[in-house]
């Protein structure tokens, strides 16, 4: 089942990847596109996948998994996705002086991932160094890491109450959001002047507005417990009063420091950051 999507970064270029079975798989494309150079990745592949066919690896096709990723238009689309030890067959035919960095770095990804299993503190654990090295404060750091862990259980009573897709648990979201901040989640991120798509609306939330998600969110959890809600219209309901709850408190705290924690602030590069990084 797959649980969560993930950008890799190998050599400035981006490799998408998603946990299938407690594995990392990764999209074909990608790696295709990463190693050759070429901006026909797609038809390279499909050229790739028949020759290798044709040489005798026939189980290919059932080593191959169409999964759901996310594209550059923003929606998530079926692709062509492959396990590490699947990726290595791959990459070995592809003529390329990154084939073996890339095979190193495949290993080094997969392992960590099966560390991950053995000892889930090591997920946070990593999550807090990125997060550090990208110049967050330790402070902001432990209230981002908290918020996963509530927001975990949150989506986790929802799956145990039969919410399914995707787009139920988009839409549930944006109905603690919208209850909590008058915004949904799209509408926050241009608030933000979030452009991209992949870019995490909470990466981007000041302490008061992360706080605030987790008390929207862990209300939402409780008050769906107490309510015993089942199906989507129920949980729906229950997201509703669960934002409501932090919408309150949040008014009240405004209120009270006269200023709103509804902040345009982002953690985007300043310009000049963007220059030495070109």
């Amino acid at each position: 089942m797959m649980t969560s999507i993930h950008l890799a970064i190998f050599q400035g270029k981006q490799i998408r990847r998603v946990i299938h079975n407690n594995a990392w798989w990764f999209s074909v494309i990608d790696v295709v596109e990463t190693l050759t150079g070429t901006d026909r990745s797609r038809k390279y592949w499909n050229d790739l996948k028949t020759k290798l066919i044709k040489e005798g690896y026939i189980e290919l096709s059932e080593k191959i998994g169409q999964l759901k990723l996310e594209s550059s238009d923003g929606k998530k689309y079926l692709t062509d996705c492959a396990n590490t030890e699947t990726m290595f067959r791959i990459i070995q035919t592809i003529p390329s002086p990154k084939a073996e960095p890339l095979k190193r770095w495949l290993a080094k990804v997969g392992y960590e991932r099966i560390q991950e299993i053995e000892d889930p503190e090591l997920a946070t654990k990593r999550t807090r160094t990125i997060y550090k090295a990208k110049g967050y404060s330790d402070a902001w750091i432990e209230k981002r890491i908290r918020g996963i862990a509530v927001r975990q259980e949150l989506t986790g009573e929802w799956k145990n109450r039969e919410i399914k897709t995707e787009q139920e648990f988009a839409l549930l979201t944006n109905e603690i959001s919208k209850a909590t901040f008058g915004k949904t989640v799209g509408e926050y991120k241009e608030f933000k002047q979030l452009q991209h798509k992949n870019q995490n609306l909470r990466d981007h939330m000041t302490d008061w507005e992360l706080i605030l998600t987790m008390f929207g969110e862990k209300a939402t959890t409780d008050i769906t417990k107490q309510r015993n809600s089942l199906g989507f219209e129920k949980c729906k309901e229950s997201a509703n009063v669960g934002g409501n709850v932090a919408r309150r408190a949040r008014e009240d705290l405004e209120k009270n420091i006269g200023t709103s924690v509804i902040s345009k602030g982002n953690f985007l590069p300043k310009q000049k950051d963007k220059k030495k990084l070109e």
